[in-house]
């Protein structure tokens, strides 16, 4: 009787710690993933000293479609395959004020959905908000400095209208 009554109580210990685990497990695996978070690339910005002879080299020699801002590669939502992203690449002047107040060559730009709630959560963990959001037509957009002082550009895409206005600009993209 007593090993009975011992064995009910280890194992219903057992059961309810695996339950309890469980618990905890499934609430921090709801609180990440009601994060928000970046969902892909949206441009790559360097310093070069020519930008338009970079971009020229890089039509002629890789084969990308440029245009006066650089390159804009087509290329299509895997949670959705229907529809379309777009990756700037973008060679700046090399003394450009754009990527300050970083002191790199370089500054990428990270697609996000919800800019604004995305924003609020940066805030409250303390991070470095430069900028007010800006709206245009083809999407939201922020700077951020990382834990080493580099400058982030996020955008909230809208990439019906990216697509409309790189049309109307005549610019192809690169696939």
């Amino acid at each position: 009787m007593k090993t009975t009554v011992f064995t009910i109580v280890i194992a219903t210990s057992f059961f309810s710690g695996f339950a309890f685990k469980s618990v905890l497990t499934n609430e921090h695996l709801n609180e990440t993933s009601n994060m928000k978070k970046v969902t892909g690339i949206g441009g790559i910005f360097f310093k070069c000293k020519d930008p338009e002879k970079v971009r020229e080299w890089y039509a002629q020699n890789l084969g990308l479609n440029t245009n006066p801002y650089g390159s804009v590669f087509e290329w299509y939502q895997g949670a959705d395959p229907s529809k379309k992203g777009h990756t700037q690449w973008s060679p700046f002047n090399e003394n450009t004020k754009y990527f300050e107040p970083s002191e790199k060559e370089f500054m990428i730009n990270y697609r996000v959905d919800d800019l604004e709630v995305l924003v609020k959560e940066l805030e409250n963990s303390g991070v470095t908000v430069l900028d007010k959001i800006e709206t245009y037509d083809y999407g939201k957009f922020v700077h951020i400095l990382d834990v080493e002082g580099n400058k982030i550009e996020l955008w909230e895409p809208n990439d019906i209208e990216y697509e409309k206005l790189g049309k109307e600009l005549g610019s192809k993209t690169t696939k």
